[in-house]
């Protein structure tokens, strides 16, 4: 199933996080994103997943590398805040922008802070 997910980071450079509200991953922290459905593109899914899950805007930029979890084809991609005011929504239970010392302490998706640590 192919998926997308964003690595957008703030002024400060802290990393947009969502807490998984429903399976799979429920409860630990990711990247923003989700399934891309029929007919869209990686940059429409992309766009929606992040307005659902976290109320914010962005622009898509180059894709960051893709992982695969299951049958789950993963693609992030870098991205930017251009808009929307940050608040978690639709499956996401909580959204945060995180810190290094966050990503250490947070309970996160398997495999999420060794992709982080290649980018």
């Amino acid at each position: 199933m192919r998926c997308v997910g964003a690595i957008i980071r703030d002024t400060e450079g802290r990393l947009l996080l969502i807490q998984r509200g429903h399976p799979p991953s429920e409860g630990l922290w990711s990247l923003p994103g989700g399934r891309v459905e029929e007919g869209e593109t990686d940059d429409e899914a992309l766009r929606r997943e992040i307005r659902e899950e976290t109320g914010l805007e962005i622009q898509v930029g180059a894709l960051a590398g893709m992982l695969v979890i299951g049958f789950y084809e993963i693609f992030d991609y870098y991205a930017h805040v251009v808009g929307g005011d940050l608040r978690p929504g639709d499956d996401a239970a909580a959204a945060v922008w995180a810190t290094p010392d966050d990503l250490v302490r947070l309970p996160l998706t398997k495999g999420l802070l060794d992709f982080l640590d290649e980018l």
